[in-house]
């Protein structure tokens, strides 16, 4: 270990120069942290999800929907099956979400992956899975057990919950939150001033 430390210790001409590198580093992947809402991503909150205007459309078709009352974004776009899944998926999409839109490469319409379907597939049966089995229901609905096997949810339920959303167009009044400006107050002041003047 100390050889380690010794190896990867800088000469001693070096030391400022390095330290004043990394603490730039440092810095400034703490501030593009802060920009980017990084922390948000962890919590369940659906507006995060509006943190990239690309997301309006959908935001405000689920904001819309029967699914707004009893599920967040995450209930059906995150896998639930264990806590370590769940946050790596949401870390692997995530970073996946935040490269296209750094490189403005977002596509005008968005659709998701197929192993974003398969995770919503499988949220589908795990909150619906009543419905599913539901012996009554097998019953009176003809073709039941056909009609909840061997395909999506969406075959059907094609409007839950986002409607036919397709791109901005498709939602042209959307009333969604729009981000804080991730400008300080005192630079905003400070802007202000020099304008006047």
């Amino acid at each position: 270990m100390v050889k380690l430390f010794r190896l990867l210790t800088p000469p001693p001409q070096w030391r400022i120069p390095v330290m004043i590198v990394l603490g730039a580093f440092v810095g400034l992947g703490v501030h593009v942290l802060y920009l980017s809402k990084a922390l948000s991503y962890l919590s369940d909150d659906p507006k995060t999800c509006v943190n990239c205007h690309v997301m309006a459309p959908q935001y405000a078709t689920y904001q819309h929907s029967s699914h707004r009352e009893v599920a967040t974004c995450n209930d059906c776009h995150v896998p639930h099956n264990n806590v370590f899944n769940k946050y790596f998926f949401k870390a692997k999409d995530g970073l996946r979400h935040a490269t296209i839109f750094a490189t403005r490469t977002e596509p005008e319409v968005i659709f998701i992956l197929e192993e974003g379907r398969q995770v919503v597939h499988n949220n589908c049966i795990r909150c619906h899975s009543q419905t599913l089995t539901d012996p009554k229901l097998a019953a009176k609905v003809p073709n039941h057990a056909h009609n909840t096997q061997d395909r999506v949810c969406w075959e059907c339920h094609r409007e839950v919950p986002h409607g036919r959303v397709n791109s901005l167009s498709s939602v042209p009044n959307a009333r969604v939150p729009v981000p804080s400006s991730p400008i300080p107050d005192w630079m905003k002041d400070y802007l202000n001033e020099t304008d006047i003047k």
